[in-house]
């Protein structure tokens, strides 16, 4: 008999069975007929039935977004009423916020607490989109004798914007909000496992009256759908969030037609926790740096740095919390760890953490598949720590994308900023100390783009969001996103009474 739970999660899942592209403001099925199944990872059971888009596809909706973009009115808006449609969809989310929570968890088996704040702040950007916009102008420039020059903010122009798995609406929401907010026609390529949030995002905003063809979703195949996009010369600009080697293949592809490109890629983020740090609050602010979300986080602090004073006491409170973790039904409020995205992900996961034990690492927690009652068919890997690391194991130097930690002791300064920049990868950190002038001298020292402070939180809207090194470039989630957006024209006028003659020709 299934529980309250399990009827909860069906009913759920009945609320839409088929979900289709949407191009010009309308919703569309495949040219070729063709659907695929997306899936509830939690359970493994099949959740709906999307629509497949071909190429043909693909190029209805550049069509699309070029045409609202050349001839259509929403980059002639003016900018109040551009931000005012931004806080009507802010709204519209803010009504449907159960509906999209619920959404999420059945689509990306994360947690319930994961996707409500997820969700939150996919509102929060379109709001703080809305009102970064009114503030995005150009400036006016000092130069000599009777000129004037000043600079205008125009609208880049189509974009297109691929979406990962890992936080579908909210990454959605992080490209789709300053875009549109700047006067862009986008053209979203949402992950095949995870494409519904995007889909009824995309709704709402025709609901809210952003113009038919200035949002279109084409959901499909990366390798097809995806570089498609990449290399149409219709396209003025990709944003990308993914692994590193693709955003290495989609760079190269968008240089053939000179795209602007924006890369949020892979990570490796060190964790340093030094000896006079809150232990209390190192432990717990840990916990989350790398648990949260699954580990399935491009900045999750997967390399914990513990100063050697303090090292077997922090480590015993560490291990002890994350075997109190809780895995289970993705919608319990007291699930602390939801479902890994699919099977592949977790056969990686595990390899990894095999390849660490081949290389004589000790596991100290997790080191396996979990089986979750009444979640049999879905997929789980339980919470992982490992120590007795070295630096030159993959499990220190590659990406992992689960719930896995490494942790290696450190006795100085300058030794663990060294052991910290000893990675490809530069997005996140995460610092644990009372003494400011410490942090602030390792924060100046790391190399990477976001560097919390006795804080486990990466993000909110207004503070940039974006990577050194192989972790890509270009900031998300700020007031300086927009300009990623727009191109900035120069205006150089003479306003002399006498005609210029430059060559002196009589």
């Amino acid at each position: 008999m299934a529980t309250a739970q399990e009827t909860k999660m069906e009913q759920l899942a009945m609320k839409r069975d088929h979900y289709s592209m949407i191009i010009n403001g309308a919703r569309v099925e495949s040219t070729s007929g063709e659907t695929f199944t997306t899936y509830n990872p939690a359970t493994g059971e099949p959740l709906a039935t999307v629509a497949k888009a071909t190429t043909e596809d693909a190029e209805r909706a550049v069509e699309a977004a070029r045409n609202a973009f050349d001839y259509g009115k929403w980059k002639k808006f003016p900018v109040g009423k551009r931000s005012r449609t931004l806080n009507k969809i802010a709204g519209i989310m803010r009504s449907r916020f159960n509906e999209l929570v619920e959404l999420e968890v059945l689509n990306s088996g994360k947690t319930l607490a994961a996707a409500q704040g997820q969700v939150m702040q996919a509102i929060e950007d379109f709001e703080f989109y809305a009102g970064a916009i009114v503030g995005h102008k150009g400036e006016v420039n000092p130069v000599p004798g009777q000129f004037h020059n000043y600079t205008e903010k125009e609208p880049v122009g189509v974009c297109a914007q691929i979406i990962p798995w890992n936080y579908p609406m909210m990454m959605a929401a992080w490209k789709i909000a300053p875009a549109i907010a700047a006067g862009c026609s986008v053209i979203v390529k949402p992950a095949s496992l995870t494409p519904l949030t995007a889909l009824v995002m995309a709704e709402i905003c025709t609901e809210a009256g952003v113009p038919e063809g200035v949002v279109n979703v084409v959901p499909g195949s990366g390798s097809e759908i995806g570089n498609y996009l990449v290399e149409h010369k219709g396209v003025d600009k990709v944003a990308f969030t993914g692994s590193t080697p693709i955003g290495k293949n989609i760079m190269g592809k968008a240089s053939e037609t000179l795209k602007r490109v924006t890369l949020e890629l892979g990570g490796k983020s060190p964790n340093i926790v030094f000896n006079d740090a809150d232990l209390d609050a190192a432990v717990d602010g840990s916990l989350f740096g790398i648990f949260y979300n699954t580990g399935q986080s491009c900045e999750a602090r997967s390399r914990m740095y513990v100063h050697e004073d303090i090292y077997d006491e922090f480590m015993e409170k560490f291990v002890a919390k994350t075997k109190r973790l809780a895995l289970g039904d993705p919608m319990d409020k007291g699930t602390h760890i939801g479902s890994i995205i699919n099977r592949d992900q977790v056969e990686i996961i595990d390899g990894y953490v095999q390849s660490a034990k081949e290389d004589g690492a000790t596991i100290l927690a997790g080191g396996q598949e979990a089986k979750v009652d009444g979640f049999e068919n879905g997929h789980w890997y339980e919470p992982t720590v490992i120590a007795d690391v070295t630096h030159d194991m993959k499990v220190v130097q590659e990406e992992i994308f689960g719930p896995v930690v490494v942790v290696m002791k450190f006795s100085d300064e300058k030794e663990v900023v060294k052991l910290a920049n000893d990675s490809e990868y530069g997005l996140g950190s995460a610092i644990w100390t009372k003494d400011h002038g410490k942090a602030t001298r390792v924060a100046n020292g790391i190399k990477a783009g976001i560097v919390m402070v006795n804080c486990p939180f990466s993000a909110f809207p207004g503070t940039p969001f974006g990577g050194y090194k192989q972790s890509g470039f270009g900031r998300e989630l700020s007031t300086e996103t927009l300009d990623l957006y727009t191109e900035t024209k120069s205006i150089l006028s003479y306003y002399g009474n006498r005609p210029l003659n430059p060559l002196g020709v009589e």
